[in-house]
């Protein structure tokens, strides 16, 4: 079961992310979406802080603010987190999540060629045709 581990969690994460789009295009009538991003990332943050609470994990803190490695990593992704966060509320602000979410999905494009150029993940011909599909599928979708 552990081998399938992984494929459990990333469909829960592809399960409510999608609620972000939902939910956030309902929240963002007539506010602000860069406010309204800062708003989600604070009550973000006090839930995760929560849950390393809950789960007894706080003593862990010590081990990430440790390693200047592992803080310069987490710093530039919660960065770069909250400017794709900005972007995606701003994007659904002015347009319909049938259209922006498969325009943000192609993260997974995106991740897959740099994984390939900096943590030297192979992209092979399957790997390869699922993306170019998954492109064509975000082009077919947006303009249909």
């Amino acid at each position: 079961m552990t081998d399938y581990l992984w494929l459990v969690f990333a469909l829960l994460s592809a399960a409510t992310a999608s609620l972000v789009a939902i939910f956030g295009k309902l929240g963002l009538q007539g506010i602000d979406s860069n406010t309204a991003t800062a708003v989600r990332a604070v009550i973000m943050a006090a839930f995760l802080v929560g849950v390393v609470v809950a789960q007894g994990k706080l003593s862990n803190l010590g081990a990430i603010f440790g390693s200047n490695k592992a803080m310069l990593f987490i710093v530039l992704s919660g960065v770069a987190g909250a400017v794709s966060w900005l972007f995606y509320f701003a994007a659904l602000k002015f347009g319909k999540v049938s259209q922006v979410a498969p325009i943000d999905r192609l993260s997974m494009v995106f991740a897959m060629v740099l994984a390939a150029l900096f943590l030297g993940e192979k992209i092979g011909l399957r790997v390869g045709l699922g993306a170019a599909l998954m492109v064509a599928g975000a082009v077919i979708v947006t303009l249909g």
